[in-house]
């Protein structure tokens, strides 16, 4: 199949899950919602009542102009805003470490995984040039932090990932903090070993199931194989509304409707910074990224946000597509070519996006 044909193909699929004339945002003025005519959050949760319609909607246009595909708001449990396509299915990229980040608390609360076991104790080399002895010392513990000092090349890594990683043997475990696909991918692998279950599986059964997720299904989560690692990436396909869930279990620290899905002590210890990032004080858990505001957030290429904000409550979503899973499934060549047609949502453009929703909120 030639090029072209591919692209038109996958401009169908996306033209299908772009807003249309049908889903022209519908505007209930006394709750301040906006959402598309399919939209089935304001079932589960109740409407925030409060915000400034006028300036969600300025905030609605900056979305719409920056690319996003679905945004949504949760404020005090309280369904705020929620527009696009937030039903449709879209690759988590690196949100995918926060939700791992999640099941390893249930696991160590199960008392399936021991933080403390090093790389040697559970095994775990790769491809050669293989792991040294002084490697093989770092912890589970000191991968939630990427500190572990393995500079081993890892699937799913960025240009960027790679040009920045520091030399093999260059940091000892638990020295240094470097954004390491090595570190999550093997998670992954430790993960699926030490429960005896697959991610997608434990995920539906541990956290999906008990907070009524909509959409997830167990194999929504895929495996990404590179030839220079043993250790698969394991990417989610997963909806918005799932995701803000996702996010309010986070902000009622782990709690579901008086059940305890995830332990409160490792929500905490999570979004704890245990390495600074950044010269204005942006940090790193396990696997979350803090603010030194006391907002943290789960990431992911092209736009892939889940904000949480303790203070004021809110859980912000917000999505952008990138293709389909057969479309990740073709060579590096042809998804280069069709990534052009594809607009991120960078870091800047995003942070205005909540400063203009945070805008909105209800003056006290």
């Amino acid at each position: 199949m030639s090029v072209m044909r591919i692209f038109a193909l996958i401009v169908a699929v996306a033209l299908l899950t772009m807003p249309t004339k049908r889903s022209v945002a519908q505007v209930d003025l006394t709750s301040g919602l906006i959402k598309d005519y399919y939209s089935s959050l304001q079932y589960s949760f109740p409407l925030a009542h409060g915000w400034n319609f006028e300036k969600l909607s300025r905030a609605l246009l900056h979305a719409q102009e920056i690319g996003s595909t679905a945004v949504i708001v949760l404020h005090d449990g309280k369904l705020v805003l929620e527009w696009g396509k937030t039903n449709v299915r879209i690759k988590s990229h690196s949100v995918r470490k926060s939700l791992l980040s999640a099941l390893y608390g249930i696991a160590v609360e199960k008392r399936l995984i021991d933080l403390n076991s090093t790389m040697a104790e559970l095994c775990i080399d790769d491809r050669p040039p293989i792991l040294t002895d002084s490697e093989k010392q770092a912890t589970v513990l000191d991968l939630l932090k990427a500190r572990s000092g393995v500079y081993h090349e890892a699937a799913a890594e960025t240009q960027y990932m790679k040009r920045s990683r520091p030399s093999r043997g260059a940091f000892a475990p638990g020295e240094h903090w470097y954004y390491n696909n090595w570190d999550f991918n093997v998670l992954g692998t430790i993960f699926e070993r030490e429960t005896n279950l697959t991610i997608g599986q434990a995920f539906k059964e541990w956290i999906a199931d008990p907070i009524g997720m909509q959409d997830f299904r167990q194999q929504d989560v895929h495996y990404n194989w590179d030839q220079v690692s043993i250790h698969p990436a394991y990417p989610f396909w997963i909806t918005a509304r799932d995701l803000a869930r996702f996010g309010q279990l986070y902000l009622q620290m782990g709690i579901w409707q008086d059940q305890e899905v995830i332990p409160r002590y490792w929500i905490e210890e999570s979004i704890t910074p245990h390495s600074n990032t950044s010269d204005e004080g942006d940090g790193y858990g396990y696997m979350w990224w803090t603010h030194p505001s006391g907002a943290y957030y789960a990431r992911g290429y092209m736009g892939q946000f889940v904000v949480i904000i303790p203070k004021q409550k809110i859980v912000i979503v917000n999505r952008v597509f990138s293709g389909t899973p057969s479309m990740w499934s073709l060579t590096p060549e042809v998804k280069a070519e069709l990534e052009q047609f594809i607009k991120p949502v960078n870091s800047v453009e995003f942070r205005r996006l909540v400063d203009l929703i945070l805008e909105a909120e209800p003056v006290p």
